[in-house]
């Protein structure tokens, strides 16, 4: 049996069992593929492409950087379901696949000392506290930078690890904020944000940004509803800590994200 197809019937049996998995509170990450394995299975991948996470058939769920049309990417979810590990499974493939002249990413939030492995990684443009004047500075850069790259291949992600967080950036930084969300990714900025999906209330000023949205599990049907902006968002048993879904057209792609090779 070859490691692809190793990595396909795992994931599948998975998916099966995903419903079970959630209700048990079962850990995941033994079961899962390394991050490390799954990219060295893959082979090389587009230069443009972002690594996303591995899907039930074993093929890689792909952003493509030179396309800005999916716009910014919001990721919904309850509490404790994996958003900040979405981030971090981005980031660390990010890293392994493109050199720092390629893509670099600096991350925004309330958090900081969750980072610091991150922020160690040759790709990174630097950790920056949502409450400190680094933060407001590292937005306005980086407008500056994208109204003056027309030409550079180089992309950069804006991470921003809790949305409602943002609300204590100064009046200059959500402002800069918002035309990187209605310009970036036409301009080699692609922001990426986390959503508590319970409190999503406080961000609703934010929202229509994000054409892309991906979902984390969300108990509550209203709220899946909402976010999803489709009656038939069933999120409830998506598995925390591993599995997301995005809607494609409409279907419902659903994936899972591997466990990364270091802590983090």
């Amino acid at each position: 049996m070859t490691k692809s197809n190793r990595f396909d019937l795992v994931l599948q049996a998975l998916a099966e069992l995903a419903p079970e998995l959630e209700s048990a509170h079962t850990d995941l990450g033994p079961a899962l593929p390394t991050l490390s394995e799954v990219l060295t299975e893959l082979g090389p991948l587009p230069r443009e492409a972002l690594f996303l996470g591995i899907a039930e058939d074993g093929l890689p769920v792909l952003l493509d950087l030179s396309d800005p049309a999916p716009g910014p990417l919001l990721v919904a979810g309850d509490e404790k379901t994996g958003k900040t590990a979405f981030l971090k499974t981005i980031i660390h493939a990010a890293a392994e696949l493109h050199d720092r002249e390629n893509l670099q990413f600096g991350i925004i939030t309330a958090r900081p000392e969750e980072w610091d492995t991150e922020n160690e990684l040759p790709n990174s443009a630097g950790v920056y506290p949502v409450y400190d004047n680094s933060a407001m500075d590292f937005i306005l850069g980086l407008t500056a930078w994208a109204h003056n790259n027309r030409g550079s291949r180089q992309a950069v992600l804006l991470m921003i690890d809790d949305l409602e967080s943002i609300a204590k950036l100064d009046f200059d930084a959500r402002q800069n904020l918002r035309w990187l969300l209605l310009r970036g990714p036409n301009r080699r900025v692609w922001p990426l944000a986390t959503l508590n999906a319970g409190r999503s209330g406080k961000s609703l000023e934010w929202l229509e940004s994000f054409r892309t949205r991906i979902f984390g599990r969300i108990r509550h049907p209203g709220t899946a509803r909402d976010l999803a902006r489709t009656p038939n968002a069933n999120l409830e048993g998506i598995v925390a800590g591993t599995q997301f879904a995005m809607r494609e057209n409409n279907n419902w792609l659903n994936f899972w994200i591997p466990a990364l090779d270091t802590a983090g």
